[in-house]
């Protein structure tokens, strides 16, 4: 559609129906503005020369641009926390398992005199870190699914659609982060209890 002015329009605001149409209009717009001649649908040629700069506010695209930025400067300060209280609960399970260790020195020492050998000591108490991560990695996501169903339906009456999902692949994958670093904080307590001398453990009241 054609449209004639006796004065050229100093301003206009243009609402596309959707992001789609939006994009074509800011494409054309860019393409305006560059220093490219335009030949239309009629075979008529406006050069750059003749034609006036269009300067233009993508109102859309500055809030998402906005919103964007919070959700990376919150997503930043999540991992940052979860990195922290990951390496917290590290040096916990670490000591756990070496208050453990003390506790059951004539354990210990019961198991190699009757033959153990001091890696078998050792893979006890990694065999126990490691049912300890895998229960507190089911938990923990067991946990998460019932808050992303929870959050999902207080946010559901107000049109808004599932915004918390966790994949069952990123299940996984944090029950193994979980394992990994339980396993990983109990190697160095699971080797001093495998270094007990049977003879001095046996004394321990």
């Amino acid at each position: 559609t054609a449209y004639e002015y006796k004065e050229l329009p100093e301003k206009m605001s243009i609402y596309p129906v959707n992001f789609k149409y939006k994009d074509k209009v800011t494409n054309y717009l860019d393409q305006w503005n560059k220093k490219v001649d335009i030949t239309f649908q009629d075979g008529s040629v406006l050069t750059f020369a003749e034609r006036d700069e269009l300067t233009y506010t993508d109102t859309i695209s500055l809030i998402i641009g906005v919103i964007d930025t919070m959700i990376t400067i919150v997503t930043t300060a999540l991992v940052i926390f979860t990195s922290l209280s990951l390496v917290v609960s590290s040096f916990m399970i670490m000591v756990i398992t070496y208050i453990s260790v003390r506790e059951r020195v004539k354990e210990i020492g019961v198991i190699r005199s009757l033959g153990g050998r001091k890696k078998d000591v050792s893979r006890l108490f990694i065999a126990e870190n490691l049912v300890t991560g895998l229960m507190s990695g089911i938990i923990g996501v067991l946990i998460t699914y019932i808050a992303c169903i929870i959050i999902n339906l207080v946010v559901s009456p107000f049109g808004i659609p599932r915004i918390v999902i966790l994949m069952p692949l990123t299940a996984l994958l944090m029950i193994g982060l979980s394992i990994f670093l339980s396993v990983i904080s109990g190697l160095i307590p699971s080797f001093s209890a495998s270094k007990q001398d049977p003879v001095v453990a046996l004394r321990t009241e």
